[in-house]
């Protein structure tokens, strides 16, 4: 009989256990994501837009404009699209894949990225533990480096033109959501995370 008390209280232990070192990986993906949500919005709130209030259209980078008035990307599926802006035609990709892996010290960050032509590029990012970049970066590839053991996130993005807030339409603004995936099901549940801003 003791025995057995004592098998079922180890068994609860380490259920006890296992819980707590999932909940701390999945804090550690959940920051993640939402590092790499931030880091996209950065990047996506540098691109140059204006408004013409004479046309009511959207003008600026590729990147950032919405040539059908409405939106452009998606939260829900890979979107890659050939956008027009000042008489220049561009295959803007909305979303990407960042994998990070650790290498001997140091932290591998795989980011997917599309060429002008519309093919995929991958670049490999190297932390070191000394805090400094690579200068000058890596070229970017065609060929998906190994990814085996590394950790990898999905990000989508939407830019909604003239957006709807709180039931009233928003003129001469984009708002811009950037949604992230964890793409390993081994953590359940799944981590996912989204952030939006609204600029000019």
């Amino acid at each position: 009989m003791a025995a057995f008390i004592l098998v079922v209280g180890l068994m609860a232990a380490a259920a006890f256990i296992g819980n707590a070192i999932g909940s701390t990986a999945r804090s550690e993906y959940m920051n993640q994501a939402a590092t790499l949500a931030s880091e996209k919005l950065e990047d996506l709130n540098r691109w140059p837009a204006a408004y013409n209030v004479n046309t009511g259209l959207d003008s600026g980078d590729p990147h950032v404009i919405v040539t059908n008035g409405v939106s452009a990307g998606s939260l829900t599926a890979d979107v890659v699209q050939n956008v027009t802006a000042n008489g220049t035609t561009e295959a803007v990709n909305y979303y990407d894949l960042v994998y990070f892996s650790p290498s001997q010290g140091s932290l591998e960050e795989i980011v997917s990225s599309l060429d002008p032509l519309g093919n995929p590029q991958y670049t490999t990012i190297i932390h070191p533990a000394t805090g400094m970049l690579q200068d000058p970066p890596p070229p970017p590839s065609s060929t998906l480096p190994s990814v085996t053991g590394a950790i990898g996130f999905k990000r989508r993005w939407i830019i909604e033109f003239n957006p709807s807030v709180a039931g009233s339409q928003v003129t001469g603004v984009r708002r811009i959501t950037v949604e992230v995936d964890l793409q390993n099901v081994f953590v359940q549940p799944a981590v996912q995370f989204q952030m939006s801003i609204v600029r000019p």
